[in-house]
């Protein structure tokens, strides 16, 4: 059992979260959390309780709430952590592994001492963000807390969102860079050093235009609502734009001076040093308090987010939006913004002064990725006898006869996360020789879920295809929604710019039984990993010394992810990431709650959870209705008969569930549901239907 301040107030257990109704218990509850392990006097409290105003019985009613919280922990089970009277007050005892607030700071900590590992600090500090968890204390009616603490834990979270900035630029990630950006900047307007990140990061991708777009911007908010000029390092970096001047990396003074704990010096307009913290900060504490804060009125040019352009977690998930580092909502009781989108690439007229930065600080220019090369799966592993049969018949003699120009298609099928697109891609990288006019990757569908048309496919693999040689060419089309939205390009003749014998590796979450009934193919559907080749996963991921040394752990933590291809790679991800974490203690902190533990902080997209969530998202909403009906039910609702009280579900919405990779087998055979889908469901559920807790 935990507490939550870095949002809603709250008591959680696993994935199981009470959060508190708004009463005078909740408020002192917050007014001791936020002073863990010190005494708080019995005044403060009083006024944190009930205001600057108390009533006479203020001291007997601050006794009584202390009972309430009392039994509301044995109600709970809470252990480990009491609320002590001493004299002059009362004191409640927590560490991090009990508080959220205290865990964040202590990973703040640890990553401030880490400034020599720029990468190490970056992701220690977004897993210390990621515990903030919407609008602080938006449950807690207590106006004092609200205007003392509140804005103090806000700047504590500004600091490290900019140190992260800064820590983002420096290694050259200014598209991730970006993203947050834009956020930050729009949830707080007056903040300087994030509108100067966001500058920075658009003019080292090459975006000169944007840039001063947007420093016009925020002089323009600086003078009309506070009647001040931008700070002096905002009119040298305007300087250096309009000069075209390259910035160089971002210096280990700029990322010193924003580390947690280090104050940094502010000059205002007039030159002089005014403290640390941002030039605006009442500003800050303005948006924080949930006052009115006039925004630009302008907002930046968006595009579409390009989806990744590596694999899905395929042994990996299917492409995600961008996720954004600034995970947590204003922290005000207000709604939570949305991300404004990275936007899109400006062309610069020739002759005009591009400002390309140096090496060792550039950072290239988003590209289309809807279409581009295969990209290499790193450390894969498993799938010998479907890669061998998939090369071998890409590899065979174009068929002859009436349809000779017919694209060649295999279609790899299966449920979301099993390793289609890692397949397809390995694959396609091993008979490279058979294909001289090359080789794409063509991604079907929008990093936001939507499906891309076929006509918009055929118009871009024209221009693609334009630049390859003569030949046989090999075509990935990757995550694919339907048949309707492939049938065009596998009439004969194919693509424009193919030339006979083309190929097509068809990947889709659906069976696509239509497509290989009107056109031909061959199908090569993927279930979950034996555990010979989950272990073989671990082996290449992790290395032979670290797995080998603990391999009973291995195998039950292949096992706790289920042999599902998408959850071991997430796994690896984590575990590269904490070299010292023994596997047998990685086995036990996974089994806690594999849902929540599968997922990597600094690229949230990148989860089961979230990846579930988008394949249930795809289905028609009757068909969602069902499925969740069948994974909260008992396995017995997967027969054809059903038990007696509930009825048998229809066998053709089950053959449909089958077809999207939600149900596995099927006919002769039992249908089943994977264990980590079937605990998805459960979780969501309760998540949506968890009550408020009176106290």
């Amino acid at each position: 059992m935990r507490f939550q301040l870095l949002g809603p107030l709250a008591l959680a257990d696993g994935p199981d979260t009470v959060v508190l109704q708004p009463s005078k218990p909740a408020n002192l509850l917050a007014a001791l959390l936020l002073n863990a392990n010190s005494t708080v006097s019995a005044g403060y409290l009083q006024r944190a309780v009930w205001g600057e105003e108390q009533p006479a019985t203020a001291k007997a009613a601050l006794q009584t709430c202390v009972l309430r919280l009392r039994r509301l922990f044995a109600k709970h089970g809470v252990t480990g952590t009491a609320i002590e009277a001493v004299p002059g007050g009362y004191r409640i005892v927590a560490g991090p592994p009990t508080l959220d607030l205290l865990a964040y700071r202590d990973q703040v900590r640890r990553a401030t001492a880490m400034d020599r590992d720029p990468e190490a600090e970056l992701y220690t500090l977004r897993d210390a963000l990621s515990l903030w968890q919407g609008a602080l204390l938006a449950n807690v009616r207590s106006a004092v807390l609200h205007r003392d603490e509140v804005p103090r834990l806000a700047e504590e979270r500004l600091r490290v969102v900019e140190r992260v900035c800064d820590l983002l630029l420096g290694l050259g990630r200014c598209g991730e860079a970006l993203v947050d950006l834009w956020t930050a900047t729009r949830v707080y307007p007056g903040h300087e050093r994030f509108h100067e990140q966001l500058i920075e990061a658009l003019y080292r991708s090459g975006r000169q235009s944007q840039a001063l777009a947007e420093y016009r911007r925020v002089k323009d908010f600086l003078r009309e609502e506070l009647g001040v000029d931008p700070s002096p390092s905002l009119r040298r970096l305007e300087l250096s734009i309009l000069r075209g001047e390259e910035l160089g990396p971002v210096g280990q003074a700029a990322l010193a001076a924003s580390a947690p704990g280090r104050a940094a010096p502010v000059v205002s307009a007039s030159g002089e040093a005014v403290g640390s913290g941002s030039a605006s900060g009442e500003v800050v504490s303005r948006v924080v308090r949930g006052e009115t804060v006039p925004q630009p009125d302008a907002e930046p040019p968006g595009s579409e987010p390009a989806p990744a352009s590596g694999p899905d977690l395929a042994s990996a998930p299917d492409p995600a939006t961008i996720p954004t580092l600034v995970t947590a909502p204003a922290l005000t009781s207000a709604p939570a913004p949305v991300a404004a989108p990275a936007p899109a690439p400006v062309t610069v007229p020739p002759g005009a002064a591009t400002g390309a930065p140096s090496a060792a600080g550039a950072c290239a220019p988003p590209a289309d990725a809807g279409i581009g090369p295969v990209p290499a799966v790193p450390h894969f592993t498993g799938r010998a006898a479907e890669a061998e049969a998939m090369a071998a018949r890409l590899t065979a003699p174009p068929p002859t006869g009436p349809a000779d120009h017919r694209a060649l298609a295999v279609v790899v099928s299966g449920a979301p996360g099993i390793g289609k697109s890692a397949l397809a891609q390995h694959v396609a990288r091993q008979v490279g020789d058979a294909f001289p006019a090359g080789r794409l990757l063509v991604r079907m569908t929008r990093a936001d879920g939507e499906p891309r048309t076929a006509d918009e496919v055929t118009a871009a693999l024209a221009d693609a295809l334009g630049a390859t040689g003569e030949g046989r060419a090999l075509l990935i089309l990757d995550d694919v929604v339907d048949a309707d939205q492939v049938r065009p390009l596998l009439t004969p003749g194919g693509p424009p710019g193919t030339g006979p014998g083309l190929a097509v590796v068809v990947t889709s979450r659906m069976g696509l039984g239509g497509l290989i009934a009107t056109h031909g193919g061959w199908v090569q559907r993927l279930t979950a990993f034996t555990e010979a080749e989950s272990y073989g996963l671990l082996l290449a991921a992790l290395g032979a010394e670290r797995v080998e040394a603990e391999p009973e752990a291995a195998h039950r933590l292949t096992a706790v992810c289920g042999h599902f291809p998408a959850a071991l790679r997430i796994l690896t991800a984590r575990l590269l990431t904490r070299p010292g974490l023994r596997l047998a203690d990685a086995v036990d902190w996974l089994g806690d709650d594999p849902l929540a533990r599968l997922t990597l902080t600094d690229s949230p997209g990148h989860s089961v959870t979230g990846l579930f969530d988008r394949a249930l998202d795809r289905l028609d909403p009757r068909l969602s209705q069902a499925f969740t009906h069948l994974a909260q039910g008992p396995p017995e609702l997967l027969a054809d008969g059903g038990p007696e009280h509930e009825g048998p579900v229809p066998e053709a919405v089950r053959e449909q569930l089958a077809d999207a990779g939600l149900l596995e087998d099927g006919p002769p055979g039992p249908y089943r549901i994977h264990g980590l889908l079937r605990a998805h469901v459960r979780r969501t559920a309760r998540i949506r239907d968890r009550r408020t807790e009176k106290v």
